[in-house]
């Protein structure tokens, strides 16, 4: 079953914080060389069967472009995510943006899959961003998921001008 997808309200706050908290560490992230406080962003959130929240996507909208700077699914592999994914691309489109894109890091195996099946192709490999981005946010871990050691930032987008 697809999960019903929607704006977050006020009253969805302390449940985003808890994915967000599980998901990162605390409401701070890092990539591209910039900080984000998630708390700031608009966000979408997926509402699961039992009630709870399943899922959420954290955006920015900025010079023509939807950039995804966090998504959360728990359960993961449930297709929460790519329907949080499917979500942002039409807020992209009802505001004119020409592409989505985000930043991932390469670890990230599982969430590759699933952004190269909606569509997203994989436009930039930085190697040693995460690396940097200890220097901002020193609770990011040196081995990530499948025990790879946590280094580079992949770059993908879906374009949506043609």
């Amino acid at each position: 079953m697809t999960p019903h997808v929607r704006d977050a309200t006020p009253a969805d706050r302390l449940a985003v914080d808890a994915l967000h908290d599980a998901a990162w560490g605390g409401q701070l992230v890092v990539g591209h060389g910039r900080a984000f406080d998630l708390r700031t962003l608009p966000a979408l959130v997926a509402d699961g069967p039992d009630g709870r929240l399943a899922g959420a996507l954290a955006y920015e909208i900025a010079g023509g472009a939807l950039e995804v700077v966090s998504i959360v699914a728990d359960p993961p592999g449930q297709g929460t995510g790519g329907a949080l994914l499917d979500a942002a691309v039409g807020v992209a489109r009802a505001t004119g943006a020409n592409r989505v894109w985000l930043v991932t890091t390469n670890d990230n195996l599982d969430a590759l899959r699933m952004y190269q099946r909606h569509g997203m192709r994989l436009m930039r490999l930085d190697p040693g961003a995460v690396d940097r981005s200890r220097a901002v946010k020193r609770g990011i871990p040196f081995i990530g998921a499948y025990g790879i050691p946590l280094r580079d930032e992949l770059t993908l987008e879906l374009r949506l001008d043609g």
